[in-house]
């Protein structure tokens, strides 16, 4: 058997026989589940010859083989006995940490949204120079720069409700519903109406009640900008839709599913997300100034590591509250100046990646997400790198504790609400417009959060983030020794492939599944479908059928193998919402329609329609040039190949 030993080293290595609970295969990778993933040698597996890489992702061990994984497949049946892949059935083995999935879960959520994030971060910083150089907060300019920056940040939960309905597996209108109900302006405190009563009077829950909702009171809070409350009701929203879709009757689905889904979602949401999380904040900030006023040095270094965390859950609100109570009471606050150099470590980690990275899209990603930050706005930092590279965050947790440690021992002080970032300085000039030490000390906090950050970074190892390393286009030049110039558009070989489908272009590195998108099975593009119908792309032969029709493998007259894989994970979908118009080993023309898909029914089963279009046998040539083309229609130039 020709893959025995490959098989064999495979399973053995997967924790053996009886660590599998089922096996399964998709046109290019093993899909194992496994009772216990912690067993499997990933790190070995990566580097045998034989296996591409190894993908954790979804509950599955994924090792990605290639083109020949049907015949590794059947070797691993075989040695294994696993009779066709499956044991007996078992709960799921774990998945990692709660903190590596929660961190999996937000990296992958944020990743869509990514350039409309540092986009918009840096308009808000424009916007906070120009009042800065002395333009009018009323001025026609100013609002509305600030408008096309504040107002992504001030919807974030709306657009996180559709990234995260696709994660959750949940309608994303219905989603993104019940995220315009929470930043609804009715749901926040009306400042100019009395409250019916205040719950919890007297203590450090006191909440003033301005409505209920069926007789239970509603604690109201602003949900702009937050992260976690709009996960957590995108969740019970898909958990709920999920059991409504099964026992409301099929006639009237279309508009019951989603009434009852947001009759039931929304005021859970807003009864019990809201509350707990204002409980927990209010509880935090109560034991921080407790902590304070014992050592403002050790306070300092809870609160200025931990503030980052606060902000992702929300948590932060419970400290507002006593910031601005102590200005109106004392006229300046400590508490929260603790923070102050937080966002400066945040960039001073986001400077060293950018300066020590080898991946192309994370320095692109890392030039925004270091101006926005320097003006307080750290979420394209936070969540578009830091976050999804892990060690990063935490360095930048270790060097925001330290800059607070170091206001702490100033006893840093802020006399007014201010901006952020570099324009929350002018906040720690005296009342009387001296410029003493408490402006001096403000400098050195920053200072200090962001030098700790960056050595911390530049001194550890760069996470890999999306695998895309820079790579170094080579020159054709003449060659004295032969005399004669190597062009590429002379000698160099070419293969043109047409785009097979009408979308929009997406980078390899962008397609959110990290076989393809670290190009291990092979260059090429991706393509987001807007009309679900695969064309040939060059006159071809058609080499691979997956059975569930997900995906087509072709070679063309010259010889190159094309991959054209329709969705992500859609393998799943067991060929529901696919029909194929050819079969394996027929001769097509180019232009000629291979295969049909139901986008809006692969969609609405949570899978991603994006289509990656590789080259398979990228190693047998020089390069593969793709289009620059934000725009394609079936037939436009798409790549070529070159020799």
């Amino acid at each position: 058997m020709k893959y025995e030993e490959l098989a064999n080293d495979i399973l053995a290595h997967v924790g053996g026989k009886e660590n599998v609970r089922s096996l399964a295969h998709c046109v290019t990778r093993l899909r194992f589940k496994l009772v216990d993933e912690s067993k499997a040698d990933t790190e070995y597996l990566k580097k045998r010859e034989g296996v591409i890489t190894v993908i954790q992702s979804g509950g599955q061990y994924q090792v990605v083989i290639g083109n020949h994984v049907p015949d590794v497949y059947a070797a691993v049946n075989t040695v294994g006995g696993l009779n066709g892949g499956e044991t007996k059935a078992e709960d799921e083995g774990p998945k990692g940490s709660l903190l590596n999935q929660f961190i999996d879960m937000i990296s992958k959520i944020f990743q869509p949204i990514l350039g409309a994030l540092a986009a918009t971060g840096m308009l808000k910083g424009l916007a906070a120079i120009l009042v800065a150089a002395g333009m009018s907060t009323t001025d026609g300019t100013y609002v509305l720069i600030q408008a096309a920056g504040d107002g992504f940040f001030n919807f974030l939960p709306i657009f996180l409700a559709y990234t995260a309905s696709k994660h959750f597996k949940m309608n994303s209108f219905t989603a993104m519903a019940v995220a315009a109900a929470m930043v609804y302006p009715g749901l926040v405190n009306p400042a100019e109406i009395e409250p019916l009563y205040t719950l919890f009077a007297g203590s450090i829950f006191e909440s003033p009640i301005y409505m209920t909702f069926l007789g239970l009171p509603v604690i109201m809070m602003s949900y702009a900008s937050s992260v976690v409350p709009i996960l957590l009701a995108t969740y019970l929203g898909s958990k709920v839709e999920s059991v409504l879709k099964k026992i409301i009757p099929d006639v009237v689905k279309l508009f019951l599913v989603p009434f009852c889904t947001l009759l039931i979602v929304v005021p859970l949401t807003i009864l019990f997300v809201g509350p707990v999380s204002t409980w927990v904040a209010t509880l935090i900030g109560a034991l921080v100034s407790w902590v304070y006023n014992l050592s403002p040095i050790v306070a300092g270094a809870i609160l200025g590591g931990g503030w980052q965390v606060f902000v992702m859950f929300g948590l932060h609100w419970g400290f507002i509250p006593i910031a601005i109570n102590n200005l109106a009471t004392q006229g300046y606050d400590q508490l929260l100046a603790t923070t102050l150099g937080v966002s400066f470590a945040q960039i001073g980690v986001v400077l060293a990646i950018m300066l020590k990275t080898k991946e192309a899209k994370v320095k692109q990603l890392s030039i925004p997400a270091f101006i926005s930050g320097l003006f307080g706005v750290t979420e394209p930092a936070i969540y578009g790198i830091t976050l999804p590279m892990k060690r990063p965050f935490q360095l930048s947790c270790i060097a925001g504790a330290i800059s607070g440690a170091f206001a702490g021992l100033f006893k840093l002080t802020g006399y007014r609400v201010g901006g952020l970032g570099v324009f929350a300085l002018p906040s720690y000039i005296d009342p009387n417009g001296a410029v003493g030490f408490n402006f001096w000390a403000a400098i050195i906090v920053c200072a200090v959060g962001f030098v700790v950050g960056f050595l911390l970074m530049f001194f550890s190892k760069v996470p890999v983030l999306y695998g895309e390393t820079e790579t170094v286009v080579p020159e054709f030049t003449t060659s004295p020794e032969e005399g004669t110039k190597k062009d590429v558009s002379a000698a160099a070989e070419k293969d043109l492939i047409a785009s097979p489908m009408t979308g929009e272009m997406v980078l390899l590195s962008d397609v959110p599944d990290e076989a393809f998108a670290t190009a291990a099975l092979g260059k090429g593009i991706a393509v987001l479908p807007t009309i679900g119908k695969v064309y040939a792309p060059a006159n071809a032969t058609v080499s691979l059928l997956f059975p569930t029709q997900h995906a087509i493998g072709l070679t063309t007259e010259n010889g190159t193998e094309i991959l054209i894989h329709i969705g992500m994970d859609t393998v799943q979908l067991e060929g529901k919402g696919f029909t194929s118009n050819v079969k394996q080993g027929d001769k097509v023309l180019a232009g000629q329609l291979l295969m049909e898909f139901d986008i809006e029914f692969i969609q609405n089963a949570g899978y991603e329609v994006i289509t990656p279009i590789i080259v398979t046998n990228s190693n047998d040539y020089l390069d593969v040039i793709t289009t620059k083309e934000s725009q394609l229609s079936q037939g436009d130039y798409l790549l070529s190949v070159i020799a």
